[in-house]
């Protein structure tokens, strides 16, 4: 019965900040558009946008 003392208010407040941890995703965007992640990584990258080689990755090198 004791433990009781210390675990509920313990729970109570892990709820509260899982609560507000929700909210905040909520409201900083986090599920806005759930649909252009999953579909993105199936689109090919643009040609302008692709990264260029890296230094060690060159054919001609020497």
């Amino acid at each position: 019965m004791e433990s009781l003392y210390l675990l509920i208010p313990i729970a109570l407040v892990f709820c509260v900040i899982v609560i507000r941890l929700l909210i905040w995703a909520i409201d900083s965007g986090q599920y806005e558009d759930l649909d252009k992640e999953a579909s993105r990584i199936l689109m090919d990258e643009e040609a302008g946008k692709q990264k260029p080689p890296a230094e060690g990755d060159k054919d001609n090198a020497d």
